[in-house]
């Protein structure tokens, strides 16, 4: 606001709502403060920053294409405010990839597409591709689709691959019949791994028969068997045959079983589940050692960390595969990891009392990242600040509660997870994911770690409150989340960090005027062409045919600027100039100056 001569005090209130095309956002830079920034966003204002967190050089970024800016004071005199705003082209969020399938885009910005698939054994429902489109806040063309368990299905030519019943990892329905037939190259055999068999106590019936059809000998029968073997199953030739059956009473998480086909003279890959390995010979032949590790918050049990195919005659393991589980309490003194329920993802066991310790170095504290608290409403999950519970009390949760974080004073704390004991929890996903990192014990925000394939620029030298660190990525990748990371009051970051995936696709070069184009697919993929055809009367400028290329770091891009079809001279003579007037554009330009 302009400054005045009067003594005497009065308010101003300035307000300015800045435009910009459909699709795109408002970047603002404060210069000078004393000012609030709100998203204009469907006649409904969302304030994003006002003067309590400004600070030169802070950057906010709309969420729709107009940005409103109040400026309010009591005396002009005492402040001003100026800002610096520019266009930036907004993006549909990253679709959620849907459980057990996968998902890739060609882009996040207007006109990108979203592929989606499923894994082996699963169908998927619901659309395939999805359209990011233009708006003033862009949106996917629909919803994410899902991927389902189906009943039953015939697979030749296995290398690996899984078996789930209907509604996995939720419960099956009743009066299921479904039968499939797993068939491994010529020459191969199968090997099978009980990943999870949990049925009904009544008629529901799991068989596994060696061979291909229903008549084949029984290599397994849910009726007669009390417990899986852990080594599971090896067929003695190259097909195996699978009916599961409910009846109309009783319903449970059903089955996951995992096969695979190997080779005359070599031992079938092994496997642990929430875990990972590492092998001397990765065809698995005779003499071959694997050494195993569980993911973070799990812990190996049964069976031995090392194994070694044995047996030149007969190949097979020395050793059953471990097994990795979520246990129930534990000291940890890594700087960063995972407390997770018992039994994890499965839902834990009634009437259990846990306590897991965490210690970090001295000087520092901790960060607690809730991710997941889905327990019973009569079950506690306490956290102590400090090496004992006789230590303050952070919070103490049951029920369900959504994400959240807790910091500690100190470079302990103690979590206790106590169970109803009369009362048990089904259902899968139940219980709950807790990350925790060391962190300085000062008062700015934890370092944010750099991203792979991008880099980050904050807006002050230390974390304190209010700053803003700004994700960008390379060439050929796209940010995936947020880019925008701002240090709040609690010390905490206002989002999660971001990601830059890769750009797989071309983006679609647009139509030419007077002209129609054939495509070489659906998607513009590497390899994919563009051929653009003019129609009568016009010849083309350029060159017709685009192709799609990868340009290494840089991402995939079109081999040629778009062509232009052009009128043709030789059709235009002896026609009229009233008659070309009349089918002349004019178009004009006009300019506002301030």
């Amino acid at each position: 606001p302009p400054h005045t001569n009067s003594a005497f005090y009065f308010t101003t209130d300035c307000n300015y709502i800045v435009t910009v095309y459909t699709g795109y956002g408002v970047e603002v830079q404060v210069r000078k403060n004393k000012v609030i920034f709100e998203d204009v966003l469907n006649s409904e204002n969302t304030v994003l920053a006002n003067e309590s967190i400004l600070m030169r050089g802070l950057v906010v970024r709309s969420h729709s294409n107009q940005i409103s800016i109040r400026f309010h004071s009591i005396n002009p005199q005492a402040g001003a405010v100026l800002v610096r705003y520019q266009a930036f082209m907004l993006s549909c969020v990253f679709p959620k990839q849907p459980l057990y399938g996968d998902v890739s885009v060609s882009s996040l910005h207007s006109g990108g597409q979203a592929f989606f698939s499923c894994l082996t054994g699963y169908k998927l429902q619901g659309s395939s591709v999805l359209t990011c489109r233009n708006s003033s806040t862009p949106y996917w063309s629909g919803k994410e689709p899902k991927c389902l368990a189906a009943c039953g299905g015939l697979v030749r030519n296995i290398t690996v691959g899984r078996i789930v019943s209907p509604g996995f990892p939720s419960n099956y329905s009743n009066n299921l019949t479904c039968h499939w037939l797993l068939e491994a190259p010529e020459g191969q055999r199968l090997h099978i791994h009980f990943e999870k068999v949990a049925l009904a106590e009544d008629d529901d019936r799991l068989l596994i028969k060696n061979g291909n059809s229903i008549n084949a000998a029984v290599l397994y029968d849910s009726y007669e068997v009390e417990y899986l073997p852990n080594e599971g199953l090896l067929s003695t030739s190259r097909q195996l045959f699978i009916e599961l059956t409910t009846d109309a009473t009783g319903t449970s998480t059903g089955i996951a079983i995992r096969y695979q086909a190997f080779s005359a003279g070599h031992c079938y890959e092994p496997f642990v589940k929430y875990g990972n390995m590492t092998s001397t010979d990765n065809t698995w032949s005779v003499g071959a050692v694997v050494e195993f590790a569980c993911d973070p918050g799990y812990t190996l049990e049964q069976g031995s960390v090392t194994i070694e195919c044995m047996d030149p005659n007969n190949p097979q393991w020395n050793e059953t595969e471990p097994a990795c589980r979520a246990v129930c309490s534990g000291e940890i003194t890594d700087s960063a990891g995972v407390v997770l329920s018992p039994n994890w993802p499965e839902s834990y066991d009634k009437g259990q009392d846990c306590i897991w310790g965490i210690h970090v170095e001295e000087d520092k504290r901790i960060m607690l990242d809730i991710q997941v608290l889905n327990i019973g409403k009569n079950d506690l999950l306490t956290f102590y600040d400090g090496d004992d519970l006789t230590a303050k009390l952070l919070g103490q949760y049951g029920g369900s509660k959504s994400r959240f974080k807790l910091y500690t004073s100190t470079a302990d704390v103690t979590i206790q997870f106590q169970s109803d004991p009369a009362t048990n929890v089904y259902g899968y996903g139940n219980g709950f994911v807790v990350h925790f990192f060391e962190v300085a014990r000062n008062d700015t925000c934890p370092e944010l770690p750099e991203i792979s394939n991008g880099w980050k620029s904050t807006s002050h030298p230390e974390l304190v409150q209010g700053t803003v660190v700004t994700y960008q990525c390379y060439p050929g990748y796209q940010v995936v989340g947020s880019e925008l990371l701002m240090c709040q009051w609690d010390l905490t970051w206002s989002g999660d960090l971001p990601s830059c995936e890769r750009v797989v696709s071309c983006t679609d070069p647009g139509k030419v005027e007077h002209s129609r184009r054939v495509l070489s697919g659906t998607h513009f993929t590497v390899g994919s062409t563009i051929q653009y055809i003019c129609n009568k009367g016009f010849i083309l400028s350029g060159n017709s045919l685009l192709t799609c290329f990868s340009r290494g770091s840089s991402g995939p891009r079109w081999s040629q600027k778009l062509p232009r079809c052009l009128h043709d001279q030789n059709q235009l003579s002896g026609i009229f100039l009233p008659f070309l007037l009349r089918n002349t554009q004019v178009h004009w330009k006009t300019t506002q100056c301030m």
